[in-house]
């Protein structure tokens, strides 16, 4: 079972409820999992070409690998191409590391780019900084064709026109009262914007998860204002209305994929579309991630830089795989064998496909990335190449989890042994510290091990090395009177693992070689 709890968007609600728009929705050919009647699919039949437009203004968290995922195994599975494009225009807000942090978190992830900034391409280029002579020219055409027109209106006028429009009965949602557009200026000394003349009525829309659907503004009809929108601000940089439009048209993007919370503004963009004359792309508006709690997640709930997740012992297959499954799912079954959730980035193109997608949120429970990465991890370690591959990633990691010089071979033996048991490789240097450095026996408790501790410990240093514990066990059950086995067991836990339980004795003496073991023998019985 997948523990993913779904419900409907909250965002999207939320835009609903406060009557931003008008919805009206008609039926949907969307195939969903358990329907009886088999529906159309929605899955392209030819090559897809999809976009990543990432903000360099802050680090890759969930919600954005996701989008990124999902754009990414759409254009694999269908032999199309993906393509990084940095939507850089806000420059006051832009992260010096935050583009590299996209470049490494992709390919951390595995997540391969055909065409970007860095790639290069037949569409470039890849940056929206390095394309504003593009955009001058779309919004010269949208200005001659009578689309668009100059607005010099202060703030103080834009905010009157919006506490006015919040007072009115009913209420309206768009504001603006087109001054500029019936008192035309000729001027280019005064501070202006450039804005999209809106049509009166939208036109509707198909969204692929969806279906049809009609989202328009509420008007005042006794104040009639205009959802007339910037494109253009008045520092000479594009709006994301405008410059997503060009770009995904020009860059001949065919499905779009992005987060629920752009429903509301996707009948501006292909308005926008039908202003140039261009047929718009597939839409297809993903859910939100929300914590258990049905709030988007924050930076406490889990809403964090994806590559730190490294630094805990996550691994990137297993992120992936956490990702993907929200918001959509394999079919349970494939010629009659259930589909397992656990699936490597391969996996995850073979089977993807649009007509899996779901509407309702994914909430996100960390426990289930853990249950993905004990996965993970197991079946890597079954592969001798992978085992190498993974102990030269996360020797760094290692070496500061665990606070000690240990080489990589040390970490293979222990990954050999104990790898199976663990949810995060960070767990070696937590719950599993013991196997790295030795125990201070005496911040340990001593009441669960047996009075004659000092006893066995000295019985079993003082026997040859080389014999077999369990040979060992039986001598010292031979010279100790009424001794039972059990308490051999516990008086050298309590001196080679400080009594955390686990690992058999045998294995941890193997994992920690037999000159390790009798120097924690001798300590304890110092100490004893």
């Amino acid at each position: 079972m997948i523990c993913l709890r779904l419900s409907r968007s909250v965002e999207f609600r939320r835009c609903l409820s406060t009557k931003k728009f008008s919805f009206k929705k008609s039926k949907s050919t969307n195939p969903r999992l358990g329907d009886s009647k088999k529906k159309e699919s929605i899955h392209p039949t030819s090559p897809a070409r999809t976009r990543f437009a990432p903000s360099p203004t802050g680090y890759l968290h969930l919600g954005s690998l996701r989008t990124a995922l999902y754009n990414y195994l759409l254009a694999k599975n269908t032999g199309g191409q993906f393509l990084l494009r940095l939507e850089d225009t806000d420059q006051k807000r832009l992260i010096d590391d935050a583009e590299s942090n996209i470049y490494n978190t992709l390919k951390w992830c595995g997540i391969n780019i055909d065409e970007g900034p860095n790639e290069g391409g037949e569409y470039g280029p890849y940056r929206q900084s390095d394309r504003m002579a593009i955009y001058q020219k779309y919004v010269d055409i949208l200005l001659k064709s009578g689309d668009a027109y100059y607005c010099y209106c202060s703030k103080d006028r834009l905010n009157t026109l919006r506490e006015t429009a919040s007072q009115l009965k009913p209420p309206t949602t768009v504001t603006y009262d087109r001054k500029c557009y019936h008192d035309k200026k000729e001027t280019e000394n005064m501070e202006r914007v450039i804005r999209f003349k809106a049509p009166d009525k939208y036109e509707p829309f198909t969204d692929l998860i969806h279906g049809q659907l009609n989202l328009q503004p509420q008007y005042n009809n006794s104040d009639r204002r205009y959802d007339d929108f910037i494109i253009m601000k008045s520092d000479g940089l594009p709006t994301y209305h405008l410059a997503n439009v060009v770009d995904d048209h020009l860059m001949k993007i065919t499905h779009v994929i992005r987060g629920e919370e752009w429903l509301p503004a996707t009948p501006k963009h292909i308005a926008l579309y039908r202003a140039f004359g261009w047929e718009p792309p597939k839409f297809i508006h993903i859910p939100l991630l929300t914590s258990l709690e049905d709030k988007k997640l924050s930076k406490r709930s889990g809403d964090i830089g994806i590559l730190s997740m490294k630094k805990k012992g996550i691994l990137p297959e297993a992120v992936v795989n956490f990702c993907a499954l929200f918001g959509w799912s394999p079919p349970r079954l494939v010629s009659g064998v259930s589909t397992s959730e656990v699936m490597t980035l391969k996996d995850l193109i073979e089977k993807f496909s649009l007509d899996y997608l779901t509407k309702g949120n994914a909430k996100v429970s960390d426990s289930k990335l853990h249950f993905f990465n004990k996965n993970h991890l197991t079946n890597k370690l079954k592969d001798p190449q992978m085992l190498d591959e993974l102990v030269e990633e996360y020797y760094p990691e290692f070496q500061q989890s665990t606070k000690t010089s240990h080489d990589k071979q040390y970490l293979k033996n222990v990954l050999k042994v104990i790898g199976s048991n663990l949810n995060s490789l960070n767990e070696l240097g937590q719950m599993h510290s013991y196997l790295f450095k030795g125990i201070d026996h005496s911040k340990l408790d001593q009441s669960n091990i047996p009075v004659q501790s000092k006893e066995i410990l000295q019985i079993l240093t003082d026997l040859p090395k080389g014999h077999s514990f369990s040979s060992n066990v039986d001598t010292v059950l031979h010279q100790i009177p009424g001794i039972k086995k059990k308490d051999v067991f516990q008086a050298v836990r309590f001196a080679v693992s400080g009594g955390i339980p686990g690992l058999t004795i045998p294995l941890l003496i193997e994992v920690i070689g037999d000159s390790e073991y009798h120097s924690r023998l001798q300590n304890a019985i110092k100490y004893l």
